[in-house]
């Protein structure tokens, strides 16, 4: 009996979410990438916000998107990190959270930044779409033009 109960809290423990683990950010980049370090101040990383992409800071509403960032995350607040992959540039790409605020999230809802629906693997997908259609009935952010500005994957391509 002792077997199958301790197989099934490894079994439980195994689809509970995993503690992310403590930092402290140092800066915003723009408004999909942050700076952050250990609480120690030992270690230090670039954040790139997963499955979101924000406007570059040279196009329409990039500033108000690095606002809404770092408005959503002030210097020397603590976040987790929920890493999905490191990126071409050595970037850590993760969602970040904030207590119990996904902060990625949040800005698609704020109409602060797109779905990537490029790179939405590992992300729930359904909260992110119902998201970023709320905030586009809403006309919020990039949305307030009708269907949105030009999208930043687009806007890099020249």
């Amino acid at each position: 009996m002792f077997f199958w109960r301790a197989a099934t809290a490894f079994a439980l423990s195994c689809l509970a979410p995993v503690a992310a683990a403590e930092f402290r950010v140092l800066s915003v980049g723009d408004g999909d990438t942050i700076r952050v370090s250990t609480p120690s101040g030992t270690s230090k990383t670039t954040v790139r916000l997963a499955c979101i992409d924000a406007p570059e800071t040279s196009q329409v509403l990039g500033m108000d998107a690095r606002q809404a960032l770092q408005a959503e995350l002030p210097i020397g607040t603590e976040v987790g990190l929920r890493p999905k992959a490191t990126d071409r540039y050595g970037r850590t790409v993760a969602e970040v959270l904030r207590g119990n605020t996904n902060i990625n999230q949040a800005l698609v809802a704020a109409g602060a930044a797109f779905v990537y629906w490029q790179y939405i693997e590992g992300c729930d997908r359904e909260t992110y779409s119902r998201l970023e259609n709320e905030a586009r009935l809403k006309s919020l952010g990039i949305w307030h033009v009708p269907g949105g500005i030009q999208r930043p994957w687009d806007y890099r391509r020249g």
